[in-house]
């Protein structure tokens, strides 16, 4: 199994990114022309970790996510329900408390975190509702999530550019640098298949997080959410 369908049964997800897992960072590296690291110093603003903070990073796969969190002082827990993005990451960066771990049910105690982020996983969840519940019940009152996620282009024009790449660049490019390339057609159609940027916007409100707002970046390509839970 190296693509999961878009029902996104939890085996065969976590099996696609154990399949990925060893040329993941390239691959995104290549695919997104380089913007995949804009697009994390961006994340890292919005959590806006400080010494001693707790953070929590769903979705962390190899920790590359997580690493500008810890240069800030912060503890940092990478969290992922792929065991071989885990071991992947354990192997480079062995100082990190890697955790395996589902998003619908995380293994963390009520009110441990200062922030909860997830960026590029909410869209692989099964049930991405009960995710933002759970992230909302480990974080501390007062606390906040910042989700980064790929999004609907604003300018119809691009957005239909966009989409023309998803489905048709993006699988050529991933065969030649991916090792595992069927991952990546899942991975497009998933894209087209989220809620734009205010359908989001709802699910974060109705999980009980405030203030929610988003940012878009390149375009709309990706968005920046963020919320609040009341102290």
């Amino acid at each position: 199994m190296t693509r999961a369908s878009l029902d996104k049964q939890p085996h065969e997800v976590a099996s696609m990114f154990d399949n990925v897992a060893e040329r993941y960072d390239l691959t995104n590296d290549v695919l997104s022309l380089g913007q995949d690291r804009r697009w994390r110093k961006e994340v890292a603003k919005a959590v806006d970790a400080r010494p001693a903070q707790k953070v929590l990073d769903l979705a962390a796969g190899t920790g590359t996510s997580s690493l500008p969190f810890a240069r800030t002082g912060a503890y940092v827990v990478p969290c992922d329900f792929s065991l071989g993005m885990l071991r992947v990451g354990k192997k480079n960066h062995s100082w990190l408390p890697f955790t395996a771990g589902d998003a619908t049910r995380l293994p963390f105690r009520d009110d441990t975190f200062d922030a909860v982020t997830i960026s590029f996983g909410l869209r692989n969840v099964r049930d991405f509702d009960a995710a933002l519940r759970e992230m909302h019940r480990v974080t501390r009152p007062g606390g906040r999530v910042v989700i980064c996620e790929f999004s609907h282009p604003t300018w119809a024009p691009f957005r239909t550019v966009y989409t023309e790449y998803l489905m048709r660049a993006l699988p050529p490019v991933a065969r030649a640098v991916s090792s595992a390339p069927d991952a990546y057609v899942y991975l497009a159609e998933s894209i087209r298949a989220w809620p734009d940027q205010a359908a989001l916007a709802g699910h974060l409100q109705k999980a009980g997080w405030s203030k929610v707002a988003w940012r878009n970046l390149t375009g709309g390509v990706v968005t920046l959410h963020r919320g609040f839970k009341q102290g």
